[in-house]
């Protein structure tokens, strides 16, 4: 019998969660701004280091975003004793603006590898937002910026997206002096072995890449696609809690990557990564009360088996 090749598994993980802004923006109901700083809190609580907290978008586009500048100021403070980075998208330089006055540091930035879906996301074409990414690196350069790039795995309009695309934003950014980046699969559709040949082909073309991953879990490979990423050497993923998420341009995109599942994964591989599952349990628990159906997430129905080491002898 072929032996498998095995895998050196990274020690350590860091996880960003993405709940109080990618999570909850596409529902429908407010959510009460008391509700987001508990949640927010809980995240904290439970040990999460990197939370996305909200974004500084026309309340127009996005409405349960129209009280940013509160969340906003209350996870900065809350995060300062706590060691937590605290970032919000922002969609051009008014946004940014808005979230420095706020106490934010870092913000991420969201351009599609897809043509088509830029357009429907933020009405430019990719060129002009990475020209709207230049003006705010030179107006605010004690931002820090993450870039992250949409589509990269496929797009609901046109389809595949070429690596030669994604590359050349990954490209533009660092040419901005950008070090941070993330691949989103923003519909979902990724699957294990194109995320092994994407990573593969990109750092061809740019040696020095060490993306962070976002998935989405339409088609229910995102734990699998992040698995076969962790062999690749990634070591920064992005995930909601309850799997809450999707984005209101995409259509048919279903959740994230639930962080509770891939937390649990983590912790059956023997993977350190920081996060009380416990403690984030509680917080997932809360969520499902105000959500408009039950969640994504595995593991919040299911027995956990905590009383059993599963490892072979």
């Amino acid at each position: 019998m072929t032996e498998m090749r095995m895998c050196s598994w990274p020690t350590q993980v860091s996880l960003t969660e993405v709940c109080p802004r990618d999570g909850l923006q596409n529902l429908s109901a407010w959510i009460p701004t008391p509700e987001k700083l508990a949640l927010i809190d809980g995240l904290m609580a439970s040990g999460l280091k990197r939370i996305e907290a909200t974004s500084f978008v026309h309340p127009a586009a996005i409405p349960q975003m129209k009280d940013a500048d509160i969340v906003a100021r209350h996870a900065v403070a809350q995060a300062r004793s706590l060691g937590v980075e605290i970032a919000a998208l922002v969609p051009n330089l008014k946004g940014a603006e808005r979230a420095l006055t706020c106490g934010i540091t870092r913000v991420n930035y969201v351009i599609s590898a897809s043509p088509q879906h830029n357009l429907k996301n933020i009405n430019r074409t990719p060129q002009a937002s990475l020209a709207e990414l230049q003006t705010l690196r030179h107006a605010l350069p004690e931002l820090e910026v993450t870039l992250i790039v949409a589509t990269a795995f496929g797009c609901p309009f046109q389809g595949a997206v070429p690596i030669a695309d994604v590359a050349a934003l990954l490209r533009a950014g660092r040419e901005m002096g950008i070090s941070r980046f993330t691949l989103c699969d923003t519909i979902g559709v990724a699957n294990p072995r194109q995320t092994v040949q994407l990573l593969q082909q990109l750092r061809l073309a740019l040696p020095e890449l060490d993306p962070a991953l976002h998935m989405h879990n339409t088609h229910g490979m995102a734990l699998a696609s992040i698995y076969a990423a962790i062999g690749q050497g990634v070591t920064r993923f992005e995930s909601a809690a309850g799997g809450l998420g999707g984005c209101p341009f995409a259509p048919g995109a279903a959740g994230n990557a639930a962080t509770e599942d891939l937390v649990n994964m983590l912790n059956r591989m023997g993977i350190a990564h920081g996060v009380d599952l416990g403690r984030l349990l509680q917080v997932v628990d809360r969520l499902q009360g105000l959500a408009p159906a039950a969640l994504s997430g595995m593991l919040s129905h299911a027995r956990r088996y905590d009383e059993f080491e599963f490892s072979q002898p």
